[in-house]
């Protein structure tokens, strides 16, 4: 193949004429000539010619124009015709895929429709046509994928009506496996009873909810849950504020106080300390519930730690647990004992559904971008088009 004919980009294909007086056009026909499409024999002939006007591609500023001579054979083997077919070029349209991937891909940077439509001489319906088809086809690529070993499992809204809808990521990877519609083990059991390779989960990340732990029990039989070390540490910070409440209610009104109590004690300054201490001294049961509190987050704040070093520290844990059960915080000393298992295992990975909130706020971004979504499909092709592949397609 010459420079000339590899210029285009597309194989098969030898240049025949090119003309730039009124934009770019370029003339040609297949390099060589196929066999039998019926019967693979080689004894074929050129019974006729079409042709066929392409739009391929924009140079500088100006578009390509293709001109394709389109042989129709005749196989003198099985007496059967076909006509020449090019993997670039679908029938009955008049654009190139890769010129259909160009308007998508400008389309989906943020160009408008109606500067598209002026620049690549389109429509404005038929930039959203082939971006709703390349969406489509890329999510079909992705609905044969195996369910991910690392789960991140969250909800999040999606419109009034229609109410809440769960977030399936792949920790691993960082990319959005699946969003389906609704929370509940009822909404969630047609699409998680057939999900491919959910037997494979290994771990789950999710928050403190008893509705995605029993569907994990139910649906995922040999995963491990393991707690969202933000929502568990979220969890004790509510509890200690309601409890400062009813110890003090003037004081939980002070704003500094509270950003004092809300933060780690070993990020405070010793002036802050210091001011912090002559407070607690008024309260002796707040002060050992603060004490308390800095102590079970400061476990809670290990990660990737081995077995042998975590028994020191589940005793530590375990004791701990048993001081808040016979104070007032024994609700949050309930909670925990009935998530300790998923809590403990916080200590052995460093995984977090900090991923899985990241794609909520890009999803919530999406959502005001398009004024609302109506139509959930629309919403979960939208969203796995951006948020569940990396903008590349496989085959074109």
């Amino acid at each position: 193949m010459s420079q000339v004919d590899s210029i285009l980009g597309l194989p098969g294909l030898a240049v025949q004429r090119v003309d730039r007086k009124l934009g770019i056009h370029v003339w040609a026909k297949p390099s060589s000539r196929p066999s039998c499409v019926h019967c693979a024999s080689e004894t074929v002939r050129i019974k006729a010619t079409h042709s066929r006007t392409l739009k391929h591609t924009r140079q500088g500023n100006q578009i390509m124009i293709l001109h394709l001579s389109i042989p129709k054979y005749h196989c003198q083997n099985c007496d059967r015709y076909f006509r020449h077919q090019f993997p670039w070029a679908r029938p009955r349209l008049r654009a190139t895929e890769p010129y259909r991937l160009e308007v998508f891909e400008a389309h989906d940077g943020g160009v408008s429709q109606s500067k598209l439509s002026v620049t690549h001489r389109i429509g404005s319906a038929t930039v959203e046509r082939w971006y709703q088809h390349l969406i489509k086809r890329r999510v079909s690529e992705l609905s044969g994928r195996a369910c991910p070993r690392v789960l991140g499992i969250d909800e999040h809204f999606f419109t009034r009506k229609k109410g809440y809808a769960t977030t399936l990521v792949d920790l691993r990877n960082h990319k959005v496996f699946d969003v389906v519609l609704g929370r509940s083990e009822l909404s969630l059991r047609q699409y998680l009873s057939h999900l491919p390779g959910r037997e494979q989960v290994q771990l789950v990340v999710m928050d403190l909810s008893e509705t995605y732990r029993s569907i994990v029990h139910k649906y995922f039989p040999n995963a491990k849950i393991v707690a969202d070390r933000f929502h568990v540490i979220r969890l004790v910070n509510h509890h200690f504020l309601n409890l400062w409440k009813q110890q003090d209610p003037v004081g939980r009104m002070n704003r500094g106080l509270l950003s004092l109590m809300r933060r780690h004690q070993w990020n405070l300054s010793q002036e802050q300390r210091d001011n912090l201490a002559r407070y607690l001294e008024q309260f002796p049961i707040l002060r050992s519930l603060y004490h308390a509190k800095q102590r079970l987050n400061k476990l809670l704040l290990i990660k990737n730690l081995m077995p042998k070093h975590g028994r020191k520290f589940m005793a530590r844990l375990l004791k701990l647990i048993a001081q808040l059960a016979q104070s007032p915080a024994r609700t949050l000393a309930h909670t925990l004992n009935s998530w300790l298992e998923p809590i403990v295992r916080m200590w052995r990975t460093s995984q977090s559904n900090g991923i899985t909130e990241g794609f909520h706020t890009k999803m919530e971004m999406m959502t005001r971008r398009a004024y609302g979504f109506r139509n959930f499909e629309n919403y979960r092709l939208r969203v796995l088009a951006h948020c569940g592949w990396n903008g590349v397609f496989s085959r074109v």
